[in-house]
């Protein structure tokens, strides 16, 4: 890496962790307080999400599903690094902790329509617009992202999502079996991977979509976000897929990543679109 593109690097990391003290406040929420209405074994998983409002309010809001296979969550590069980038542009974050399905399929989307839900619920006094709420994920967080996307109703239903390296597929063939087994349990029946394929539940009415990944990625197939794309595409559904020669997997907003600048100006970009 030359010495320019550090130096660029360099002053716009540290123009985003300034930009952080330009953030309204925070706040936890615990999505369940009254008792989750799906159960995945662990009372100590609790569901919640953590809301950074921005000085000044565009009215969006993205809510974040850091990944992790469905074992774990990278809160930080995928969740809470994110934050200020966000919030320099005015757009809410809401970082979304979700229960691991422990076998529990239903529970990770459970907690993903709920996030969206409350936030709509709270849009008047957050300022936000409850009909410019979207859902981002990362990998795994990828595949809940755009299950709710593809799959959820009324008030828990985005407006738009962004996935990054996204695992869209429980078809054995291509999928992160991690995930896949995470989720569905080591022999799931075929309906079950099916109605958790995502490129399978496209509709006219699924939400606008930004999809980037790596063509290296040895992790996830680069089929996963190709083929959702193709599916959006065939459904008349606006969609922007991006991918760069080099990366592999789980980049997040880490500045190491080759194509980090043109990753943002590219989600910059088409962000500003719509």
């Amino acid at each position: 890496m030359n010495n320019i593109k550090r130096i660029t690097i360099f002053v716009f990391s540290l123009l985003l962790f300034c930009g952080a003290a330009f953030a309204q406040n925070s706040k936890v929420i615990d999505l369940w307080s009254q008792g989750a209405p799906n159960d995945n074994g662990n009372p100590a998983d609790t569901a919640r999400m953590h809301v950074f409002l921005p000085r000044h309010s565009i009215g969006r809001t993205v809510v974040i599903c850091p990944g992790g296979g469905y074992s774990g969550l990278a809160m930080n590069h995928e969740g809470f690094d994110w934050v200020p980038y966000f919030n320099n542009m005015g757009i809410t974050v809401a970082v979304l902790k979700y229960r691991m399905p422990r076998g529990h399929k239903e529970v990770p989307s459970t907690d993903a329509c709920e996030a969206i839900r409350l936030l709509r619920e709270k849009a008047k006094a957050w300022r936000i617009n409850p009909d410019d709420i979207g859902i981002m994920g990362f990998s795994a967080g990828g595949h809940l992202a755009s299950t709710v996307a593809t799959q959820a109703k009324g008030d828990s239903k985005p407006n738009f999502q962004i996935l990054f390296y996204p695992v869209i597929t429980m078809d054995p063939a291509y999928t992160h079996m991690g995930s896949h087994d995470n989720l569905l349990g080591k022999k799931p029946g075929a309906w079950q991977e099916g109605n958790y394929s995502s490129e399978k539940n496209v509709k006219n009415d699924t939400p606008r979509a930004f999809i980037v990944l790596s063509d290296d990625d040895d992790v996830v197939s680069a089929q996963n976000g190709v083929n959702y794309y193709t599916e959006l595409y065939k459904h008349n559904v606006s969609a922007t897929l991006c991918v760069y020669p080099t990366g592999g997997h789980g980049w997040g907003m880490r500045p190491n990543f080759a194509y980090h600048l043109e990753m943002l100006n590219n989600l910059t970009n088409w962000l500003k679109s719509f």
